[in-house]
């Protein structure tokens, strides 16, 4: 049995043109092509067009199609071929939901009639800060902080920002009902932003090292205080400075002590028994 260009086709679910166009580039050749300029295709050529469909359903490309098809056929080859279109589509996806969070972050912003905000729950640890990252904190951890991020789902990444918000309104909840910055209230909540820092992987809170947490934790500080897209976040520029201040009263207390420090504390301890 053969079938023609369009009874082929017609079974397929494709376009006859799409047919002709397999076999100008080599892809499905047909059995034969009658003296009336006909092609005909049989029970070989159907086979093959059946595994080209198979694949291109996957979104392989027609030139690594044919690749697969016409090397030595084995279920390795394919199997290799296709692993390897896997890890190009998830790589898309990653991409893709990047694009799709940047669109409804901007568009969140857009109709409460603000302008679209840097994503203050990881600033200095995204896309946009790579190079200022690097510097400062070397490859690795922007490429730990970097692979965390992505690889949450959009609900996860919301998730997380919805954490964030809440982390950022209880500032300004306790600056509002006149807490010190120094008060058990405010230090019990620089904690928990500092367990907050603790989770994202590449900064120097996650991996413990005190010195550098300080560091960070500081310059975070200073940015709180005088970036507007902060005192945004925050809710005002009060309740940002409050924080800024409350943070650097916590990390006094996670400050390495000197060796004048250990000796003066431990000085102060002998006499006091």
């Amino acid at each position: 049995m053969e079938w023609t260009v369009n009874q082929l086709a017609q079974r397929a679910g494709i376009s006859g043109r799409t047919l002709r166009h397999y076999h100008q580039i080599g892809l499905l050749e047909p059995d034969r092509v009658g003296s009336n300029g006909y092609r005909y295709y049989g029970p070989g050529a159907v086979a093959r067009l059946q595994r080209i469909l198979l694949l291109r359903n996957t979104g392989m490309p027609l030139l690594d199609i044919a690749t697969v098809l016409d090397g030595l056929v084995t279920l390795e080859v394919e199997i290799e071929a296709l692993a390897g279109h896997l890890e190009f589509l998830a790589r898309e996806r990653s991409a893709l939901d990047r694009r799709i969070n940047a669109v409804e972050h901007t568009l969140s912003m857009r109709r409460q009639g603000r302008e679209p905000r840097m994503d203050v729950m990881l600033e200095g640890f995204n896309d946009r800060y790579e190079t200022e990252v690097v510097e400062r904190w070397g490859r690795d951890a922007f490429d730990a902080s970097n692979q965390w991020w992505h690889d949450k789902s959009l609900q996860q990444q919301k998730d997380w920002k919805a954490r964030a918000d809440a982390l950022l309104a209880r500032w300004r909840e306790i600056q509002e009902e006149g807490h010190d910055v120094d008060s058990p209230v405010a230090q019990e909540h620089a904690a928990v932003h500092l367990e907050w820092f603790k989770e994202i992987p590449g900064t120097p809170t996650h991996t413990g090292d005190t010195a550098k947490s300080v560091d960070m934790i500081r310059g975070l500080a200073a940015q709180y205080e005088s970036n507007p897209e902060f005192h945004a976040a925050f809710g005002t520029a009060e309740a940002a400075g409050f924080a800024a201040n409350a943070l650097r009263v916590h990390v006094r207390m996670l400050e390495p002590l000197s060796k004048e420090q250990t000796t003066s504390r431990q000085g102060s301890l002998n006499n006091a028994s």
